[in-house]
């Protein structure tokens, strides 16, 4: 992909050493499970990559107990498997999914944005941008296979995919619900979302903060397909051979034409949103809503 190609260095060196990126994360771990053609799995525990080069297309399941939270590690390991993957030219197709139950990603880590030093803040919000960068830009095609909740964080990563497809469960909900938290979702997140379901829609999502509800959300076309839970991983798959049957150069260089304004305001902007982030997360008030925030989510988890 011309625009995704003209930028991208490797991960490591984007992320940087404070990342703390343990070494398994870059290595090939164990047999899939029933791989009895030889298949392996990579990546890290807490990304499991289980590739089929043989139809060129691998499974990439989120697997941070408990709810796939977004912690400046699993940022970081999601990076670099995807970007493994992109360099493997075995690879055509990514099908992004959750390995733990019942949620597909909960969002940020509100631990890591949460009485923390200014440093620790800026560090965190380069691997969530560079998170969307890499996954927005991906070359190959991406497919979410939404098996799980999906608020926030979690729903800002599915949007960057080519094709979702959601659960049929009323638990299931997605959408960017920031503003319940008291944070307001960047200019990037806005995008995103104005791409995906029009302006209207967007502008009265984010401000009510809503998570819609597997019905509505193929209704505002937060998602493409909405199907029984145990259907998610085969019509995914049957969504990305679609996907895969157009010729790789048309697609990825339409793929960057319609992406590429919207990667280039924040790649224009990205110290400016780093220090804007910094700054509002760093007010007393809004780190009096996180703590209060999270220590409910101790009363309850107790």
């Amino acid at each position: 992909m011309a625009l995704a190609a003209a930028l991208r260095v490797p991960a490591r060196i984007l992320l940087g050493a404070g990342a703390r990126l343990p070494g398994a994360a870059l290595g090939l771990t164990k047999r899939a499970a029933g791989g009895g053609d030889g298949a392996r799995r990579f990546g890290s525990q807490r990304v499991l990559v289980e590739p089929d080069a043989g139809a060129g297309v691998a499974v990439m399941r989120l697997n941070n107990p408990p709810v796939n939270t977004l912690s400046l590690e699993f940022l970081t390991e999601l990076v670099i498997s995807l970007e493994k993957l992109e360099n493997d030219k075995s690879f055509r197709g990514v099908i992004l999914t959750s390995d733990r139950p019942g949620v597909f990603s909960s969002g940020l880590d509100l631990t890591e944005m949460c009485g923390r030093s200014p440093a620790h803040y800026a560090e965190y919000w380069k691997a969530v941008q560079e998170l969307w960068l890499r996954f927005y830009q991906c070359s190959l095609v991406l497919v979410a296979a939404i098996n799980g909740a999906c608020p926030a964080g979690g729903c800002l990563m599915a949007l960057t995919s080519d094709h979702r497809v959601l659960a049929d469960n009323p638990k299931y909900s997605i959408g960017l619900n920031e503003t319940l938290l008291g944070i307001v979702a960047p200019f990037w997140f806005k995008d995103t979302l104005v791409n995906t379901i029009g302006h209207r829609a967007a502008e009265r999502a984010l401000q009510l903060g809503l998570l819609f509800p597997p019905a509505q959300a193929l209704q505002v076309g937060i998602v493409d397909q909405v199907v029984p839970e145990e259907q998610v991983q085969s019509v995914a798959l049957s969504a990305i051979a679609q996907w895969m049957a157009i010729p790789d150069h048309a697609r990825q260089l339409t793929k960057a034409m319609m992406r590429k304004a919207t990667a280039s305001r924040l790649i224009t902007h990205r110290e400016d949103d780093v220090q804007n982030f910094v700054s509002f997360i760093s007010r007393d008030s809004i780190q009096k809503s996180l703590q209060l925030y999270l220590e409910r989510l101790k009363q309850k988890k107790g």
